[in-house]
């Protein structure tokens, strides 16, 4: 690109966000926001002006450096964080894995507690969830109520790093082998995150991202897919991509040499290649230009965690006083969060109710988020849909977050000012219980 171009960019840049003072009371604290400068635009302009505009060259190289980032051999980028878990879960449905595919019917444990599209793939094809209940020290997976979930219809474990947090992989992973299940790692919220030593990401069968703007790095709207397993890649492939027979790159023809040769199907001998569907299918491909995106964030992803975890450190130490009136959750044994918030759930006892906290909150500025979609079986879409599902036992601590939890950004847009505001607004709400 021209440096006059990069020049104009990044002047324009300068002039349309400019770096603005904090002022508490006036100034929002957002729970989450996309962290960008003038490289990002200069990228996405580049492949702009190159005019391939769909997923090509660019897309492939950071399908490359992501896989290499969290530890496997596949990568595969798609449209949102919802498509990267419906072409996950999809993806075991295929035929080509033989009697090992996920049918109609089948189960699969997961938990309520959660964003909706990790449970919707196994809605949607077809398939019953089985809720476990969370442990409320962590508010992740209750690993112990794994083996009560267990039935002949079981063939998968389907499951999300809370905000970050890792659950306990090794039990998961361990339980999966054992019963020969397979294992969906839902790492949207945890770019970055380590369970002893390893990135989260990389232990399941299949696992999954997020580039919303809310998450780690962004690519406005995007996700990808992770695996190690060459056959799960190849479908993978083919439900992202209308769910073709082909696996020709975007652009390209005739990548096995015999286009006009095959016999699949019904198809008359010879049918072309490029359009013989062995899935059903969709285009939830990402562009270059999104793709431009996320390997200028790739860059910063590094520093991006440091600040998650150090805005993470020091939120909770100042709001450690205030512990008489709510539960900070703790990371989990062996982790180390690439944290996405700060989970708290007021006590039992604690002298007022949440809807009364975050409202005060949001006179403050100061926003707070729920956990998603709390008991998800008490969701309006649950009861519409009549969606079957088991349950193991009473789902106590999941309705307990749906009633008591919120949490607040961490993300490196946050600054110590605000941090410091947050813990003053806090003192001064609870000043009315001393």
């Amino acid at each position: 690109m021209d440096t006059s171009l990069k020049d104009s960019i990044k002047a324009e840049y300068n002039k349309r966000f400019p770096q603005k003072k904090f002022i508490p009371g006036e100034s929002v604290v957002p729970v989450s926001g996309k962290i960008f400068d003038a490289q990002e635009m200069i990228g996405m302009t580049e492949a702009v002006l190159e005019g391939w505009w769909t997923e090509g060259h660019v897309a492939e190289e950071f399908e490359k450096k992501l896989a290499e980032f969290v530890g496997v051999k596949f990568c595969t980028t798609v449209n949102s964080g919802s498509s990267a878990n419906l072409t996950a879960f999809t993806a075991l449905t295929s035929p080509w894995l033989g009697e090992k595919r996920i049918k109609a019917g089948d189960e699969v444990i997961t938990i309520a507690a959660s964003f909706p599209t990790t449970v919707n793939p196994i809605i949607q094809n077809g398939c019953v969830p089985v809720f476990v209940d969370i442990e409320m020290k962590t508010l992740s997976i209750d690993t112990s109520q794994m083996k009560k979930a267990l039935s002949k219809k079981t063939r998968a474990v389907m499951v999300a790093h809370t905000l970050g947090n890792p659950f306990e992989v090794k039990k998961v992973r361990d339980f999966c082998k054992k019963h020969r299940l397979w294992f969906i790692e839902d790492n949207c919220d945890g770019l970055g995150s380590e369970y002893d030593g390893q990135r989260t990401g990389s232990f399941g069968d299949i696992s999954t991202l997020s580039f919303y703007p809310a998450h780690h790095i962004s690519t406005g709207e995007g996700g990808a897919i992770f695996t190690n397993n060459a056959l799960l890649h190849k479908a993978i492939r083919s439900i992202r991509d209308w769910g073709r027979d082909c696996w020709c790159p975007t652009g390209k023809e005739n990548t096995c040499g015999v286009r006009f040769n095959w016999k699949l199907g019904e198809l008359p001998q010879g049918y072309d290649h490029k359009y013989i569907y062995s899935h059903i299918g969709y285009n939830l491909k990402m562009t270059d230009i999104q793709a431009a995106c996320g390997l200028a964030q790739l860059k910063k992803l590094d520093s991006f965690i440091r600040q998650r975890r150090e805005n993470y450190a020091s939120l909770r130490k100042k709001l450690a006083k205030f512990h008489t009136y709510f539960d900070i959750v703790e990371a989990t044994e062996k982790s180390k969060p690439s944290w996405f918030g700060l989970l708290l759930t007021l006590k039992d006892d604690c002298g007022f109710q949440r809807k009364d906290f975050t409202q005060y909150l949001n006179t403050k500025k100061i926003g707070t988020r729920l956990l998603f979609a709390g008991n998800i079986t008490k969701q309006p879409y649950f009861i519409n849909y009549q969606v079957p599902y088991r349950k193991i036992g009473d789902l106590k601590n999941t309705d307990k977050v749906m009633n008591q939890t919120l949490w607040l950004g961490v993300y490196p847009g946050i600054t110590e000012e605000m941090i410091d505001w947050i813990a003053q607004s806090f003192e001064d709400y609870f000043e009315q219980f001393k």
